[in-house]
């Protein structure tokens, strides 16, 4: 499999595309949470590639997750493949300030 960078513009769009996917238990986007690991091209199967994670490995959600990424990357990209990724673990300071303030504004701590 060749794995590649991907342009800019087209990084871009999938990062701004990923950020209406909005974990559902804690209600901030999966961009935000720190959730994506890396975006790149696979070149054999012309899909893009999503590493990431979940807050926990077992998360009953996964479906939906995966489904609101597929929704939200219609129009962006013709194929992508998750990479589930587990180490590193997901962990609070993977969190943007962004999602910070999102997760402030909800009442945790953080």
């Amino acid at each position: 499999m060749a794995v590649t960078e991907l342009e800019p513009k087209l990084f871009d769009e999938a990062s701004e595309a990923l950020k209406g996917v909005v974990d559902p238990e804690l209600d901030v986007n999966i961009v935000d949470l720190g959730l994506i690991y890396d975006l790149a091209w696979d070149d054999e199967q012309e899909a893009l590639v999503i590493s990431m994670t979940l807050t926990s490995a077992g998360c009953p959600l996964t479906d939906v997750i995966e489904q609101e990424i597929a929704d939200k990357l219609d129009g962006i990209v013709a194929r992508f493949r998750i990479n589930w990724v587990w180490m590193p673990p997901w962990g609070p300071e993977r969190i943007t300030e962004d999602g910070r303030e999102m997760m402030r504004a909800l009442g945790f701590t953080i």
